[in-house]
């Protein structure tokens, strides 16, 4: 655990709490995570997104991605462990499009699961995240991995429940790779509908930390730049609710 924040995270920290989120640049967001450990398998971490599977539930609806998912605990000053394999479990409220079912997804591969960029992420996260809600001593942690894939006859969505929250009390959303992709611009609403903000995950590690009951967010849809070459969105989603 980290325990004395750098300037970067007390900023970051000042964001969240005031305006509901913020963004990271990939390099700002790569130097926070390695004070926690060495990124040391992330060209493994990074590949494995060539190994995502379908979302059956999404296909049903006529919409397309690929997707892996796991669920860890945290407590406040503890370690990040993983638990058994569990559906992942939205209800309409926050997910009118898939809300109220217990979706079951392949699990994230073992050596990704419990390698060295995951757990630095996580615990980067447990520490970011604790240090604005320092009443919550237990943590329910969720892992998402989503390839979103456009081509020249159809864009991708990100998003495709459109601008909504996650029902958690926070998010992290970190670009893992963006190849041959136009647009997919993040978009920060108040529960209005007033716009907050908008930016671009254009870099690896470029990220959005989210205070999920304060905002709502979306992402807009992605189109391929070269119509003849494959494309793809990589991210990957971190949830973190009181257990």
């Amino acid at each position: 655990m980290n325990p004395s924040p750098t300037a970067t995270e007390t900023t970051l920290h000042d964001q969240v709490r005031d305006d509901g989120f913020a963004f990271v640049q990939g390099d700002d967001m790569r130097e926070l995570v390695s004070n926690i450990a060495p990124l040391a398998d992330w060209d493994t971490f990074r590949a494995s997104w060539n190994a995502l599977e379908p979302d059956t539930y999404l296909a049903a609806t006529g919409r397309f991605r690929r997707r892996r998912h796991a669920v860890y605990a945290a407590a406040r000053f503890g370690h990040v462990e993983q638990r058994p394999h569990q559906a992942h479990f939205q209800t309409l409220a926050y997910n009118t499009l898939q809300g109220d079912i217990a979706r079951w997804f392949e699990p994230v591969l073992p050596e990704i699961a419990g390698g060295a960029t995951l757990r630095a992420i996580l615990e980067f996260c447990r520490d970011f995240f604790g240090g604005l809600s320092p009443e919550i001593e237990q943590w329910h942690v969720e892992v998402h991995q989503f390839r979103i894939e456009a081509t020249a006859g159809a864009a991708g969505e990100p998003t495709p429940e459109g601008s909504h929250r996650d029902g958690v009390d926070y998010v992290l959303v970190l670009l893992v790779d963006r190849e041959n992709i136009a647009r997919g611009t993040t978009t920060i609403h108040a529960p209005d509908g007033t716009s907050l903000g908008e930016f671009t995950l254009a870099r690896p590690l470029d990220a959005a930390l989210i205070h999920d009951p304060r905002v709502f967010h979306g992402v807009t849809p992605v189109t391929p730049l070269d119509p003849g070459q494959a494309s793809h969105r990589d991210v990957l989603v971190v949830t973190f609710r009181a257990a």
